[in-house]
């Protein structure tokens, strides 16, 4: 399922002969680099991501690589930060010249449709930013994206076809949409796994007893539970959802969405963009189903453990098929990888140093000088992390 849903999003971006390579490499080390946000390339901790994602394809020798990207933050999450701004380093520009009153009330999933804000670019970039990232972005000044994500997609493909013109290892972008495609394809069959979790009576209340044990565990503060299974779409914004009486609702909103918890008809609003798949449910279609790496922040490597002990929970061993499940999942296919390459200067200032249309080789070349040590600076992000520190002090008493 999860290989029938890729190929339709290479159709799009490759020649035939290259998608079956890139699913055939997909197949062999099947890696995802996730935790990332739904930014331009710009951002810092964006571009280190996606830069990390690129060496790992390349000295691996793939031709593609994947990353996901979550698009159901708002446009702006707190002041001038998030998808609705762009970080050039001295300042921020507005990327889509849209009212901070809109920005922070409509979801990047959803916002659109939109253009890029032409006047407010030409005004932060010079001579040398235009051969690195701003010739490559006002080279679609005049397109209208459908939503704030899809000019994200182009954006970023633009970006790194720009950087990278011997095209070593191509990104391959993918978002909480496609996670939807995936998950109608496991609802158009009752037999499949999920089907039986969420439809079952049974099978749903063991399910939800495991989710309700794991977030009042030692390790609950990791997992994010903000709705029930899906994110509803309505008017530009993601919307939490509570099951009640057999249906997904809004809360306290009786114009709200509304939509039967019943297979037929949650396979259908994800087709048409009205429901998008939780966090748990979207890693388990895209990663601990198929047996898929995820590569991602360092919350992410605490609620995929959490996501695996759930599943593990959850699952019949009485039946075959998931007994084999039960065994493949002693492996946890989960990682670090957001902030592992962790640069101080921005971005636009980094990107300046480098050579143009060559600025990944070069960055290949200084990190295969470099110890892991080195990078990371002797592991000092998850030495400081809270949590991580938090569980670290508990294991040591």
């Amino acid at each position: 399922m999860l290989r029938e849903v890729l190929h339709q999003r290479l159709g799009a971006i490759m020649q035939p002969e290259e998608i079956g390579k890139a699913l055939d490499e997909f197949e062999y080390k099947p890696v995802i680099q996730s935790g990332l946000h739904c930014l331009l390339l710009m951002d810092r901790i964006t571009f280190d991501a996606l830069l990390f994602a690129w060496l790992g394809a390349v000295e691996n020798e793939l031709s593609a690589f994947v990353g996901f990207m979550g698009t159901t933050m708002t446009m702006e999450t707190i002041g001038r930060e998030g998808p609705g701004w762009l970080d050039v380093g001295d300042d921020k520009v507005n990327l889509f010249g849209m009212g901070r009153h809109k920005l922070c009330r409509k979801s990047a999933c959803a916002a659109g449709p939109v253009t890029l804000n032409k006047r407010a670019l030409e005004a932060v970039g010079d001579e040398r930013d235009a051969s690195r990232w701003l010739g490559t972005l006002l080279a679609r000044q005049d397109k209208v994206f459908g939503t704030a994500a899809d000019a994200m997609t182009a954006l970023n493909e633009d970006l790194v076809a720009n950087w990278d013109r011997s095209g070593m290892a191509l990104p391959v972008f993918i978002d909480d949409r496609l996670a939807a495609a995936a998950m109608a394809r496991h609802l158009q069959y009752d037999g499949s796994l999920i089907s039986r979790l969420l439809m079952e009576p049974a099978r749903r209340r063991r399910l939800e007893h495991a989710l309700q044990e794991a977030a009042s565990g030692p390790f609950g503060r990791f997992l994010p539970n903000a709705t029930d299974y899906f994110w509803g779409i309505r008017e530009e914004r993601v919307r939490k959802l509570v099951l009640e009486n057999g249906n997904l609702i809004e809360l306290d909103k009786p114009h709200g969405l509304s939509i039967p918890f019943e297979r037929p008809h949650l396979k259908q609003a994800l087709l048409d963009g009205v429901l998008l798949p939780n966090l748990f449910l979207t890693f388990l279609v895209l990663a601990i189903l198929p047996r898929v790496r995820v590569v991602g922040g360092l919350r992410q490597i605490g609620y995929v453990a959490l996501f695996h002990s759930i599943l593990l929970a959850a699952l019949d061993e009485t039946t075959p098929e998931e007994r084999d499940l039960v065994a493949e999942l002693q492996v946890r296919e989960n990682a670090w990888g957001t902030r592992v390459i962790d640069e101080k200067i921005s971005v636009r200032e980094q990107l300046a140093r480098l050579p143009e249309g060559a600025l990944f080789a070069d960055l290949l070349r200084q990190y295969r000088s470099r110890t892991f040590a080195e990078a990371t600076d002797n592991l000092k992000l998850i030495r400081e992390n809270a949590r991580w520190r938090k569980i670290g002090q508990a294991y040591s008493v």
